[in-house]
């Protein structure tokens, strides 16, 4: 797994680092971390529906922040439990953009154990960065 959830950081909310070979790695390790705070085991979300999510942003940080709360977007409109199983991040004009493909089904507490529902990514300490391993990114989430 390519993320571990770290104690220290925050008190009241959920604090994890991911990281990845590439920019691409690491939103997938990003968002299977941020899936992970709100089900105890991210094999019970089934692949039965899928989504394109395009996104764009300034920077990388905004990009990933963008992409996980996308993810609790659709948790919160639609009930729908997405895990991020491709990503294509391209750069242009000084701005980077984003297509994923997310599968996932509606949430169900019979079968998904659901753990602490995340509200929201925060700024607090957010960091996304070129690292020796590829990429790295420290992130705490709302709950």
């Amino acid at each position: 797994m390519p993320f571990r959830y770290i104690e220290d950081i925050a008190t009241a909310d959920v604090a994890f680092e991911a990281w990845g070979e590439t920019l691409e790695d690491l939103c997938v390790a990003a968002a299977d971390a941020t899936m992970n705070v709100m089900v105890e085991v991210l094999d019970t979300i089934e692949p039965r529906v899928t989504k394109e999510l395009c996104l764009e942003a300034d920077t990388a940080e905004m990009l990933l922040f963008e992409l996980l709360q996308e993810l609790i977007f659709w948790k919160d409109a639609e009930q729908l439990l997405l895990r991020v199983i491709a990503a294509r991040i391209r750069q242009e004009e000084g701005r980077f953009f984003l297509v994923a493909r997310a599968a996932g089904e509606r949430l169900d507490p019979e079968k998904h154990e659901l753990v602490v529902d995340v509200k929201a990514v925060t700024f607090h300490r957010y960091r996304v960065e070129p690292a020796a391993r590829g990429w790295e990114a420290t992130v705490i989430l709302d709950i």
